[in-house]
């Protein structure tokens, strides 16, 4: 059996490695954060497709108008143009608070792979393994 099951057969890129495996090989650890960043970006690219679209519906905005308030409201900075309708009002609370669930789980998929790399790195340092402590 291999020692890091992620190198190979089907690749897992969201899998994580045991405590009691070796630190996992620095290549593939920037896979992961590749994995990682693309799921992270597929995301924001998805939430601005929504904003986006939902602007363009509810308030008749042009497509670059809708971008603008889409990636302003994702940025944390609030919307550009003024709501009109009372359904691109409600949209824009909606998708407001969307958007800052949205930042909270980007955030964590971009720090998850650098934060387990750390904590693997801290046990492995330790010597702390659950083979050596269940022995004693």
């Amino acid at each position: 059996m291999s020692t890091f099951p992620l190198s190979s057969g089907p690749h897992k890129p969201f899998r994580y490695e045991h405590r009691s495996q070796p630190l996992l090989p620095r290549h593939l650890f920037l896979r992961r954060l590749l994995n990682h960043g693309l799921l992270a970006g597929s995301l924001v690219l998805f939430s601005l497709a929504l904003g986006i679209g939902g602007y363009s519906t509810f308030e008749g905005m042009s497509l670059i108008d809708s971008l603008l308030n889409a990636s302003m409201i994702l940025g944390g900075m609030g919307p550009v143009n003024e709501l009109h309708t009372s359904a691109g009002k409600l949209f824009a609370s909606f998708y407001s608070l969307f958007a800052g669930i949205v930042f909270l789980v980007i955030a964590g998929i971009l720090i998850a792979p650098v934060f387990h790399r750390f904590l693997h790195r801290l046990h492995l340092d330790t010597g702390n393994r659950p083979e050596k402590r269940d022995q004693v």
